[in-house]
């Protein structure tokens, strides 16, 4: 097992009980996994691995970080070493940290009116949004569109952030709709 280059850092988020762990090497070539409980995290190492860790409650692994969410009666000054230490020891053991056939790409869809409207709504997350929100340890997964209606999935730090409709709402619906006339709302699932 080599550690030694493996350079982890805890930094928090506006959702009080997750915290994103930054690492200086590749997990995901693209998009997210968000692992919301044990069972889900079965067959993929890292996620399995830091549920063992007491009082995790979620793993989204991004492309270069990680997402925990924890107990909300639990303390994270008794969490970040044991965690960091953890990460750092599963990045470093040679195993396969996720199942090849897992990918947080979202692939494209559609065709027509909609089809044309979808894909600018995924080219404004992915170019933007994402980004933005990934900054915060969180992402944004498109479920779908119809009528007007965005629907999209908040993962890692913004699933249960406390600003999330904040979020949802205010900045990224905002957006869509300044940019796409099409689009009336944009709810979660």
């Amino acid at each position: 097992m080599n550690t030694a280059n493996i350079e982890i850092s805890a930094e928090v988020t506006p959702n009080p009980n997750t915290l994103k762990f930054n690492v200086n090497k590749s997990l995901l070539e693209s998009g997210s996994l968000n692992f919301t409980d044990r069972e889900k995290a079965k067959g993929a190492y890292l996620a399995e691995e830091l549920f063992k860790v007491d009082h995790v409650l979620g793993v989204m692994v991004g492309t270069s970080f990680i997402t925990i969410t924890k107990a909300p009666a639990s303390n994270w000054k008794d969490l970040v070493q044991p965690l960091t230490e953890k990460i750092k020891q599963i990045v470093g053991s040679g195993q396969t940290l996720l199942p090849a056939g897992l990918s947080g790409a979202a692939a494209a869809s559609g065709s027509g009116a909609n089809g044309e409207i979808e894909k600018k709504i995924r080219e404004i997350l992915d170019n933007e949004i994402r980004p933005a929100v990934a900054m915060d340890g969180g992402d944004i997964q498109f479920y779908g569109y119809q009528d007007g209606v965005v629907t999209l999935h908040l993962q890692g730090s913004c699933s249960s952030c406390p600003s999330s409709v904040m979020t949802l709402k205010m900045g990224v619906e905002n957006r869509l709709k300044s940019l796409i006339p099409e689009v009336r709302e944009v709810v979660q699932v």
